[in-house]
């Protein structure tokens, strides 16, 4: 048996796409008897309205929870710097880990700097160039304090090498997400989830729809519906609907423009039953940065109703289209895929269930050992 490390790694997660990556990395620290612990933020869920994500993933019950809850991005990243401060200056990790790119990634880290504590940064060098989006201003921030930048896609080692990072910082190890994928598809595929709704495998399309640019104007959310309108003419569609999208349906008087006989709306899902629902669908409609991923990775056709993508291995090898929101780009390739001529994805490198394995190895060899 491995010895056991005596300096402990604290783990941040803040919303449901971070615990997808935190799942695998858990894992194999066990296997590698290496001590954490599990911060959660409550950025978007408090532990309670989460547990069945927990549930699905696995994971242990987190040893801290911030209960910062929402508000605007000044008011949330300093609730979550002043609690997570908190709780690291009683603890004295050996290594913070931040995943992802929501505001508790650049908060958690920006404390760990100032306690002169290392920073892991799990999906560290995406860039989708568009500063408008508050993802953008997390990664690039959170790259520039990292000591560990562990990235998922060659495009990623160009963009910190273009800002300037230390290239003995930088560690391409592939895609944990695509980890936690493979080791959950087994007991997706036996769910079956999709029978409950009455959908037949690989006749219907899936959607997911969230980003502030797709949702929080009226004319933009028009647009979108719109799109769903004209697909649901073709096709069956199932809709676990956003919160946030649920909300300015509301607010701007939208919810009857929809056309629901041919669209299912379904609350927000656990993992096991998205994951079903994405490998028996047609296709995705998504404006999702992991879902790109996963898709790409099943060989699922997905079109993002966004004009640029961190994530740009999907286009480039998956099985990805950016469609921004454009009615006509839409029916050009919906009709290919269900017409079954759309484009076949291809092997991206690295995205082969092992990406945990690397980052344990690394953290092991250079941080727990000095």
């Amino acid at each position: 048996m491995n010895e056991i490390m005596p300096k402990e790694v604290i783990i941040v997660g803040g919303a449901r796409p971070n615990f997808m990556k935190i799942a695998p990395l858990i894992k194999e620290l066990k296997n590698q008897n290496i001590k954490y612990k599990i911060i959660h933020t409550g950025q978007h869920y408090d532990y309670n309205m989460s547990k069945i994500f927990f549930d699905n993933l696995g994971l242990p019950k987190p040893d801290f929870f911030l209960n910062v809850g929402s508000g605007t991005h000044a008011v949330q990243t300093a609730n979550i710097m002043i609690e997570f401060e908190k709780v690291i200056q009683k603890e004295r990790p050996k290594l913070i880990i931040v995943v992802g790119d929501v505001n508790s990634t650049v908060a958690c880290a920006l404390v760990a700097k100032k306690l002169f504590i290392n920073i892991a940064h799990i999906e560290a060098g995406l860039r989708s160039f568009d500063v408008k989006m508050p993802e953008e201003i997390n990664r690039k921030l959170t790259d520039q304090i990292a000591d560990y930048l562990f990235v998922t896609e060659r495009s990623a080692l160009i963009n910190l090498k273009n800002e300037g990072i230390d290239s003995s910082k930088i560690f391409f190890v592939g895609n944990i997400m695509i980890d936690n994928l493979i080791g959950n598809l087994e007991k997706a595929r036996v769910y079956n989830y999709y029978k409950e709704l009455d959908l037949i495998s690989g006749s219907y399309g899936l959607i997911t729809i969230h980003r502030p640019s797709n949702v929080d104007n009226k004319k933009d959310l028009k647009k979108v519906i719109e799109i769903l309108n004209y697909i649901q003419s073709k096709i069956k569609l199932i809709f676990p609907i956003h919160p946030r999208t649920r909300k300015n349906l509301k607010k701007f008087n939208l919810e009857i423009k929809l056309n629901k006989p041919n669209i299912i709306l379904t609350e927000p899902l656990g993992y096991l039953e998205f994951l079903n629902l994405m490998i028996n669908a047609k296709f995705i409609l998504t404006d999702s940065g992991g879902i790109q991923e996963e898709a790409s990775y099943l060989g699922i056709p997905i079109l993002t109703l966004r004009k640029n993508t961190e994530r740009p291995i999907t286009v480039e090898k998956g099985t990805n289209t950016l469609i921004r929101n454009d009615l006509n780009e839409l029916k050009m390739y919906l009709d290919q895929i269900l017409l079954n001529s759309y484009k076949k994805g291809q092997d991206i490198e690295k995205w082969d269930g092992k990406t945990s394995q690397r980052i344990v190895k690394i953290i092991k060899d250079k941080v727990l050992k000095n």
